[in-house]
């Protein structure tokens, strides 16, 4: 994973990481984090446990979006997608550094922390997570 945030925000494992959890008794891997495992219910209570995922994965679906909602307007066009992490959960996020026509399905993909959006009162600057393709994708 790329690192361009300051060292003490990364430190904070929710916020700067990909920290989901694994049950403990069925291996299926969630993230964001579940109290419960929705397949095992009352079994998985207690047992769910913290696993850092790698952030690497694969597009399974994208758009591209081309009227940004506000905040947004000036990186349009740019393209969004479904993207199955290599340990099993999916998650969206905004494909960034690619050409729009360059995103195909089942293309390689690594997390970055980047800017989302930058608060114009306290000038606050909101970092969160998007990907990137993979250096070792053939696609």
């Amino acid at each position: 994973m790329k690192e361009g945030v300051a060292r003490f925000w990364r430190e904070i494992p929710q916020r700067y990481n990909f920290l989901g959890n694994v049950c403990s008794s069925c291996d299926r891997v969630f993230f964001p984090p579940r109290e419960a495992c929705p397949f095992c219910r009352r079994k998985s209570m207690g047992k769910m446990k913290e696993q850092y995922l790698s952030g690497h994965g694969e597009v399974i679906s994208y758009t591209v979006i081309h009227v940004g909602p506000e905040d947004f307007e000036e990186q349009v066009p740019y393209p969004v997608a479904i993207i199955q992490l290599d340990e099993g959960p999916r998650i969206t996020g905004q494909i960034v550094d690619c050409d729009p026509d360059d995103v195909k399905i089942g293309m390689k993909v690594e997390s970055t922390f980047r800017k989302i959006q930058q608060d114009g009162c306290s000038g606050a600057i909101y970092y969160g997570y998007k990907f990137l393709k993979s250096h070792n994708s053939n696609k």
